[in-house]
Protein backbone atom coordinates (compact mmCIF):
# COMPACT_ATOMS: atom_id res chain seq x y z
CA UNK A 1 0.00 0.00 0.00
CA UNK A 2 1.35 3.40 -0.98
CA UNK A 3 0.17 6.60 0.75
CA UNK A 4 0.73 10.12 -0.53
CA UNK A 5 1.86 12.37 2.33
CA UNK A 6 1.16 15.99 1.35
CA UNK A 7 2.39 19.04 3.22
CA UNK A 8 1.05 22.48 2.39
CA UNK A 9 2.37 26.02 2.71
CA UNK A 10 4.99 26.88 5.32
CA UNK A 11 5.42 23.31 6.52
CA UNK A 12 8.89 23.42 4.99
CA UNK A 13 9.69 25.76 7.90
CA UNK A 14 8.91 23.20 10.61
CA UNK A 15 11.54 23.25 13.31
CA UNK A 16 12.01 27.01 13.08
CA UNK A 17 8.47 28.35 12.57
CA UNK A 18 6.75 28.98 15.90
CA UNK A 19 8.22 25.95 17.70
CA UNK A 20 5.92 26.64 20.67
CA UNK A 21 2.99 25.74 18.41
CA UNK A 22 4.46 23.33 15.87
CA UNK A 23 7.38 21.79 17.80
CA UNK A 24 11.09 21.65 17.04
CA UNK A 25 11.08 18.71 14.60
CA UNK A 26 11.83 19.58 10.99
CA UNK A 27 9.77 18.45 8.02
CA UNK A 28 12.48 15.87 7.31
CA UNK A 29 12.22 14.60 10.89
CA UNK A 30 8.44 14.30 10.54
CA UNK A 31 8.70 12.45 7.23
CA UNK A 32 11.30 10.06 8.69
CA UNK A 33 8.98 9.28 11.61
CA UNK A 34 6.09 8.72 9.20
CA UNK A 35 8.20 6.36 7.10
CA UNK A 36 9.10 4.39 10.24
CA UNK A 37 5.50 4.11 11.38
CA UNK A 38 4.39 3.27 7.84
CA UNK A 39 6.97 0.50 7.42
CA UNK A 40 5.59 -1.20 10.52
CA UNK A 41 2.14 -1.16 8.89
CA UNK A 42 3.30 -2.36 5.49
CA UNK A 43 2.81 1.08 3.95
CA UNK A 44 5.12 2.96 1.59
CA UNK A 45 5.18 6.76 1.86
CA UNK A 46 5.47 9.18 -1.04
CA UNK A 47 6.05 12.63 0.49
CA UNK A 48 5.61 16.02 -1.16
CA UNK A 49 5.56 19.61 0.15
CA UNK A 50 4.69 22.78 -1.69
CA UNK A 51 3.85 26.35 -0.87
CA UNK A 52 1.73 26.46 -4.03
CA UNK A 53 -1.89 25.37 -4.16
CA UNK A 54 -1.73 24.26 -7.79
CA UNK A 55 1.28 22.01 -7.17
CA UNK A 56 -0.61 20.27 -4.35
CA UNK A 57 -3.65 19.83 -6.60
CA UNK A 58 -1.47 18.40 -9.38
CA UNK A 59 0.06 15.92 -6.94
CA UNK A 60 -3.39 14.87 -5.70
CA UNK A 61 -4.48 14.23 -9.30
CA UNK A 62 -1.28 12.27 -10.01
CA UNK A 63 -1.98 9.99 -7.03
CA UNK A 64 -4.75 8.22 -8.94
CA UNK A 65 -3.50 4.79 -9.91
CA UNK A 66 -0.27 5.12 -7.91
CA UNK A 67 -1.45 5.65 -4.33
CA UNK A 68 -4.15 3.96 -2.29
CA UNK A 69 -4.75 6.90 0.06
CA UNK A 70 -3.67 10.42 1.02
CA UNK A 71 -2.64 12.11 4.26
CA UNK A 72 -2.70 15.88 3.87
CA UNK A 73 -1.78 18.79 6.07
CA UNK A 74 -3.02 21.64 3.89
CA UNK A 75 -1.75 24.28 6.32
CA UNK A 76 -3.62 27.56 5.97
CA UNK A 77 -5.10 26.37 2.66
CA UNK A 78 -7.48 24.22 4.71
CA UNK A 79 -9.34 27.39 5.70
CA UNK A 80 -10.11 28.70 2.22
CA UNK A 81 -9.10 26.33 -0.58
CA UNK A 82 -12.23 24.97 -2.17
CA UNK A 83 -9.95 23.94 -5.04
CA UNK A 84 -8.12 21.50 -2.72
CA UNK A 85 -11.48 20.28 -1.42
CA UNK A 86 -12.64 19.62 -4.97
CA UNK A 87 -9.38 17.85 -5.92
CA UNK A 88 -9.66 15.52 -2.93
CA UNK A 89 -13.28 14.73 -3.79
CA UNK A 90 -12.45 14.25 -7.48
CA UNK A 91 -9.81 11.55 -6.98
CA UNK A 92 -11.99 9.54 -4.59
CA UNK A 93 -9.04 8.26 -2.54
CA UNK A 94 -9.42 7.84 1.24
CA UNK A 95 -7.91 11.03 2.64
CA UNK A 96 -7.08 12.02 6.20
CA UNK A 97 -6.48 15.68 7.03
CA UNK A 98 -3.91 16.20 9.78
CA UNK A 99 -2.96 19.36 11.67
CA UNK A 100 -0.09 19.47 14.17
CA UNK A 101 -1.84 22.10 16.29
CA UNK A 102 -5.44 22.17 17.46
CA UNK A 103 -6.90 24.49 14.83
CA UNK A 104 -10.15 24.84 16.77
CA UNK A 105 -8.33 26.33 19.77
CA UNK A 106 -6.42 28.99 17.83
CA UNK A 107 -7.50 32.12 15.94
CA UNK A 108 -11.15 32.23 14.93
CA UNK A 109 -10.34 32.04 11.22
CA UNK A 110 -8.44 28.76 11.74
CA UNK A 111 -11.35 26.97 13.42
CA UNK A 112 -13.09 26.00 10.17
CA UNK A 113 -11.59 23.75 7.52
CA UNK A 114 -13.22 23.81 4.08
CA UNK A 115 -11.14 20.80 3.02
CA UNK A 116 -12.27 18.61 5.93
CA UNK A 117 -15.67 17.64 4.44
CA UNK A 118 -13.84 16.04 1.49
CA UNK A 119 -11.81 13.85 3.86
CA UNK A 120 -12.63 10.57 5.59
CA UNK A 121 -11.28 11.94 8.89
CA UNK A 122 -9.54 14.92 10.47
CA UNK A 123 -6.90 14.67 13.20
CA UNK A 124 -5.98 17.95 14.86
CA UNK A 125 -3.82 18.95 17.79
CA UNK A 126 -1.91 15.72 18.34
CA UNK A 127 1.42 16.88 16.95
CA UNK A 128 3.39 14.34 14.94
CA UNK A 129 1.39 11.54 16.57
CA UNK A 130 -1.59 12.62 14.46
CA UNK A 131 0.26 11.33 11.40
CA UNK A 132 0.78 7.95 13.09
CA UNK A 133 -2.93 7.80 13.87
CA UNK A 134 -3.77 8.68 10.27
CA UNK A 135 -1.52 5.88 8.98
CA UNK A 136 -3.13 3.39 11.36
CA UNK A 137 -6.59 4.53 10.27
CA UNK A 138 -5.71 4.04 6.60
CA UNK A 139 -4.06 0.67 7.26
CA UNK A 140 -7.28 -0.54 8.91
CA UNK A 141 -9.33 0.54 5.86
CA UNK A 142 -7.34 -1.49 3.33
Amino acid sequence: MRVLLLHGPNLNLLGTREPGIYGSATLGDLEDRCRGWAAGLGIEIEAFQSNHEGALIDRIHAAVGTCAAIIINPGALSHYSYALHDAIKAVDLPTVEVHLSDITAREEWRARSVTAPACAAVISGRGADGYRQALEMLAERR
